[in-house]
């Protein structure tokens, strides 16, 4: 029988038996920031929308509700500037997660085609890959590829791990080569909200692509800054015809966001006093984490933005993740991102205030 499986990377985090049992044996117990789950509660405004909407007979609309899709163009242009949208430009998906995973099968790549994905990169980049069996390769740099044009190119800014922010020139030089060759960009921009040492800026705004979405897509999760990673609410938004092809697919895959967790999105993205005050709460923990690591002698790299500091110790990454797990503290390895992540761990802003200051605290104890 055929197995999927066997063409995908081992599952990352389930390396992590030794360290996270050494981490859990800490008098004053774990503190896990190895994974970027939320934490905090989600708001009241968009529980209640959720629990409004549960009583909803029929099939989701996979397109997205007309007063969700209005939702997402206005957020988007009031929180990060993007204009010019049309609300059948955005496409509700089962999570981001879900959405790269299975974009270039829903695309309908091949093994003619190429995927480019970033040098260092949340896994699930290759993984979409590897599952629709499509030549993926590792680049930051356009002139790596050389003469070869790629099907889709994934971006991801700020990064995920590294927290690195693409500027305004990097992303006009990729929208431009792209266009030259007919190649599709889409760029996962679920950190978009969280610049801290700088300021993030869509695929999408005008200062990029001149207003114009051909070719673009933009990937937008709301599991960050609105705590839903439990309702699996995300969307994608862009070039309209390609938006469209996704959207037939889709409808024939029944790749549908429950009404619910859709009624919840609106109140989501029309309510920016939560996003605001959740933004404060991982401010406040990087503020507390930061100097901590510099303090117990790690460098921290990039980490401009986002949910996450990028560390090294100078050492093999597991050798850095043993040394945190002897202080109780849980952290993803860098080579779980690609081969340049093989000295650096990823360090996770995503726990509580009490667990923030207990691993502060031992870190500088």
């Amino acid at each position: 029988m055929p197995r999927v499986s066997a063409s995908l990377p081992v599952f990352p985090w389930d390396t992590l038996a030794d360290a996270t049992a050494l981490a859990m044996s800490h008098r004053d117990g774990i503190v896990d920031l190895s994974v970027g789950t939320p934490v905090d509660d989600v708001a009241p405004v968009i529980q209640e929308a959720l629990a409004a909407a549960g009583s909803a007979p029929g099939y989701p609309a996979t397109a997205g509700t007309p007063s969700l899709r209005a939702s997402a163009v206005a957020a988007l242009e009031r929180r990060y500037g993007i204009i010019g949208l049309a609300e059948s430009a955005v496409l509700p998906v089962i999570g981001t997660k879900e959405l790269i995973a299975w974009l270039p099968t829903l695309l309908g790549l091949g093994s003619d085609d190429v995927v480019v994905v970033p040098e260092l990169a949340y896994p699930t980049y290759e993984v979409g890959a590897r599952l629709a069996k499509v030549p993926f390769v590792r680049a930051d740099s356009l002139t790596q590829l050389g003469p070869q044009s790629p099907a889709l190119v994934f971006l991801n800014s700020p990064s995920n791990p590294t927290g690195k922010v693409l500027g305004v020139d990097h992303l006009r030089k990729v929208v431009g080569w792209a266009r030259e060759r007919g190649v599709l960009v889409a760029s996962d921009e679920c950190y978009l909200g969280l610049g801290w040492d700088a300021e993030p800026v869509s695929l999408l705004h005008p200062s990029v692509c001149d207003g114009d979405h051909t070719g673009l897509l933009a990937i937008h999760s709301l599991s960050k800054t609105s705590s839903l990673a439990g309702y699996r609410a995300g969307f994608v938004v862009g070039d309209q015809a390609v938006v469209a092809e996704l959207l037939a697919v889709r409808r024939h895959a029944g790749m549908m966001v429950p009404t619910p967790v859709q009624a919840a999105m609106v109140a989501a993205l029309n309510d920016d006093e939560h996003e605001r005050l959740q933004r404060e709460r991982y401010e406040r923990r990087r503020a507390t984490l930061l100097p901590a690591l510099k303090a117990s002698g790690l460098t921290v790299d990039d980490s401009e933005a986002g949910l996450y500091l990028w560390a090294t110790r100078g050492e093999s990454c597991r050798e850095t993740v043993a040394w945190f797990a002897q202080r109780g503290i849980l952290v993803a390895p860098g080579e779980f991102y690609g081969p340049r992540g093989a000295q650096h761990v990823r360090v996770a802003l995503t726990a509580t205030d009490e667990r923030i200051a207990a691993a502060s605290q031992r870190l500088t104890t």
